[in-house]
């Protein structure tokens, strides 16, 4: 009778559970095997994959000179774009770490863009802003600046699509936040007691102690940064232009499916991605014994 009743409170908690492990099941882990088999063949969605070995590796190696330009735009585009966004959503969340009484309206202001930034709509509008007679060069050339050609010139409409990426800070910046709210401020007070000054107090008090939450952020905004897809695909309408200045590493990786049909190439896109995503989380990882402060473990 105990067995019977253990095995049914067993059942019970699979029944529970039973529509994550089919979801995962269904689409995460076996697509995953799945892709992995699609990169050694040659498939266009027509016809049976053919089994070609190394070929796609050997091909995105060796013979696309593309996929190399769509790997330096993606690397450009993370590492130049992740920090600034950090840097802005932590400038943001200290600014907003006070007594207002506003402050939760603010905060609720600053997070939107985050929740609406990846929609088609808001990357029209951002498309809009930086046309020729769009809010940015009717401002730039009110300043003497003159319009820039942010759609003709590979480096400007990169700089367009990081500029949309740091707009949308407000995640980062509600972690940020959080840790802010954490940090003693009798341990400001006792610096102010010795004599430090506000730059002080925040390289030896502020960054340490949120070093492990820049550390959280560092790695999922990277991630994120890396599969960056819908502002690329419309700021240059599925091109990746000009002069595939936004052709990201995602929006590549769907025209070679979407577009060109080549579904085992874009599979081992994929996966080429992911160790590189891999590679870089483990980097961080690494290097963070160098930089990142545990008060549990007394500093590391």
């Amino acid at each position: 009778m105990r067995q019977y009743s253990s095995l049914r409170r067993n059942l019970t908690g699979y029944a529970f559970i039973s529509p994550f492990i089919i979801g995962f099941l269904g689409f995460t882990l076996i697509p995953m095997f799945v892709s992995l088999y699609m990169s050694f063949t040659s498939y266009n969605l027509f016809t049976s994959p053919r089994w070609i070995g190394l070929d796609n590796y050997t091909k995105m190696f060796f013979d696309d000179p593309k996929y190399w330009n769509s790997v330096k735009v993606t690397f450009l585009y993370v590492f130049i774009g992740v920090p600034l966004r950090l840097v802005f959503a932590l400038f943001i969340a200290m600014i907003l770490n006070t007594g207002s009484r506003m402050v939760g309206t603010y905060r609720t202001l600053y997070y939107l863009p985050s929740i609406i930034g990846g929609s088609v709509a808001v990357s029209i509008m951002w498309r809009n802003l930086f046309s020729n007679e769009g809010v940015i060069n009717s401002a730039l050339t009110a300043i003497g600046i003159g319009p820039i050609s942010w759609f003709g010139d590979p480096n400007a409409s990169l700089v367009m699509l990081i500029s949309l990426s740091v707009w949308q800070f407000g995640s980062s910046m509600l972690i940020f936040l959080a840790g802010l709210k954490n940090i003693s401020p009798e341990m400001y007070e006792a610096a102010g007691v010795d004599g430090a000054n506000p730059v002080r107090k925040f390289f030896g008090i502020t960054l340490p102690l949120l070093s492990p939450i820049i550390l959280f952020n560092l790695i999922m905004q990277t991630i994120g940064a890396f599969m960056t897809f819908v502002p690329a695909y419309i700021i240059s309408k599925g091109e990746g232009g000009p002069m595939d200045g936004t052709m990201l590493y995602s929006l590549y990786l769907f025209r070679q499916a979407f577009m060109f049909n080549n579904m085992g190439y874009a599979s081992a896109m994929a996966w080429i991605m992911l160790i590189m995503i891999g590679i870089l989380t483990v980097a961080v990882f690494l290097t963070s014994k160098f930089w990142v402060f545990y008060e549990s473990e007394g500093g590391k």
